[in-house]
C-alpha cells in the first residue's frame, strides 16, 4: 500500500482535529475580547461595540467549529468575517500581514474556506443529522 494511500485513510481524523483546534484558537481571542482571558489582548475597557459583537461571534463560532454544528454554514460566516476583519483592522496599519498583526486573521479566513468545503469530519453534531 502506497503512503499516500495510507495516509488518506486517515483524512477524516486530520480534518477532526483541524476544525476542533481551530475552534478552540478562535474562541481563545473571543475570550480575551469579552473577559480579558487569556490575559495580554491589548483592548480598551469598555469595549467598542465593534469589538463586543466580534468578540460574541468568535466565541460563538468557535464553539459551533468545535462540536461541528452548522459546520459550512458557520465556516462560511466566520471565513467572511475574518476577511473584513483583516481589511478592516490589520491591513491599513502596513501592507505585509506579519507587520499588521494580521496573519492569524488571514490563516482563519481561509481555514474556515477549507472547512466550507470539506465539511466538518469526524464526531460532529451536523453527522447526527443524517
Amino acid at each position: 500500500m502506497a503512503l499516500s494511500d495510507r495516509l488518506n485513510q486517515y483524512q477524516p481524523h486530520a480534518l477532526t482535529v483541524l476544525r476542533i483546534v481551530t475552534g478552540v484558537l478562535f474562541i481563545e481571542h473571543g475570550l480575551q475580547k469579552l473577559f480579558g482571558f487569556p490575559p495580554g489582548g491589548q483592548f480598551p475597557s469598555p469595549l467598542p461595540t465593534l469589538l463586543l459583537v466580534q468578540g460574541i461571534i468568535e466565541v460563538v463560532g468557535g464553539l459551533a467549529t468545535i462540536v461541528g454544528f452548522f459546520t459550512r454554514p458557520v465556516a462560511f460566516i466566520l471565513c467572511g468575517n475574518m476577511a473584513v476583519a483583516y481589511f478592516m483592522a490589520h491591513y491599513p496599519k502596513n501592507f505585509f500581514p506579519a507587520n499588521n498583526g494580521g496573519d492569524a486573521a488571514i490563516l482563519y479566513c481561509f481555514v474556515f474556506l477549507f472547512l466550507i468545503f470539506a465539511g466538518p469530519g469526524l464526531l460532529a453534531i451536523d453527522n447526527k443529522k443524517k
